[in-house]
């Protein structure tokens, strides 16, 4: 079965609401995980790597929560 190309197959039909729930918590959890580096990076002083890497996962989480924001406008239109 060729689930790329027959989009009518039951077994792998995802509705729009299921869809949309899906991005929303995933959003939920990359804006948490956001918040918790970016408060972390804020709380290391003693370590200037592990700060930068912090910050750069929450700069990680910031780019998919908002590519993510960007995809559920598109549920909401």
């Amino acid at each position: 079965m060729d689930y790329d190309h027959n989009h009518n197959e039951i077994d792998c039909a995802v509705n729009r609401d299921e869809i949309r729930s899906t991005l929303q918590q995933s959003f939920e959890v990359e804006t948490e995980m956001l918040r918790t580096y970016t408060i972390l990076a804020e709380r290391v002083h003693n370590d200037d790597e592990l700060k930068i890497r912090l910050q750069n996962f929450a700069q990680g989480n910031a780019k998919r929560s908002r590519e993510l924001m960007h995809e559920l406008r598109k549920y909401d239109e």
